[in-house]
């Protein structure tokens, strides 16, 4: 028997053409809302990092002018003493003739209860004298007065001075006691005094 097709148009399956192409329709629609979604997501990313970018900017720009202005209030003349005394001071220390435990010793047996100290400051003049600045803040005058007599009484300052005091915003009096530091050029001949020993071996 001959089978053969007799219709007009070959025959195919339309149901299974449909769904193919439902299926491509369904995947490009997805596709294209993620595309769509990225972009979106991307953009406020872009803006947000744009934001905070213009305001790193703006705040480095403020810091810069600070910087700068800070620099033109500093007095390269002051700046360049305190730098001398500063390596003064540690030439000093770095040659063992200056104990800070020696000194703050003296401070702990010297220094009346009312009193406190915020800073100290040493330095070395040219003429070999050793002085301390010690900054201090009392309730009174009368217990800067007991400090300063307490560090001439022991044997360890001289010439001691209190000078610069003003009262603060918390209503404490702040002065800077000032003298000449005698441990030290005592501290300097004991350290000098190895090589004197051996000069006078080798006459």
């Amino acid at each position: 028997m001959l089978h053969t097709n007799l219709s007009t148009r070959p025959f195919y399956n339309r149901r299974a053409v449909q769904a193919v192409i439902g299926a491509l329709t369904i995947l490009v629609v997805a596709v294209t809302l993620y595309n769509v979604l990225s972009v979106m997501r991307l953009t406020a990313q872009q803006r947000s990092l744009s934001a905070r970018a213009v305001q790193a900017e703006q705040e480095a720009e403020r810091l810069r002018r600070e910087a700068a202005g800070i620099r033109g209030r500093i007095d390269p003349k002051e700046l360049g003493v305190i730098a001398g005394e500063a390596r003064e001071a540690n030439a000093i220390i770095d040659q063992r003739t200056f104990s800070w435990t020696e000194l703050l010793q003296t401070f702990e047996n010297t220094l009346p209860p009312d009193v406190r100290i915020t800073a100290v400051q040493p330095r070395l003049e040219q003429d070999g004298t050793f002085y301390v600045g010690i900054a201090v803040q009392a309730r009174r005058a009368e217990d800067v007065d007991a400090f300063v007599e307490a560090l001439e009484k022991s044997g360890m300052f001289r010439n001691v001075l209190p000078n610069e005091d003003r009262v603060n915003e918390a209503g404490l009096l702040e002065a800077v006691v000032d003298g000449v530091y005698l441990a030290a050029g005592r501290d300097v001949a004991k350290a000098s005094a190895p090589s004197a020993v051996a000069a006078g071996g080798q006459r």
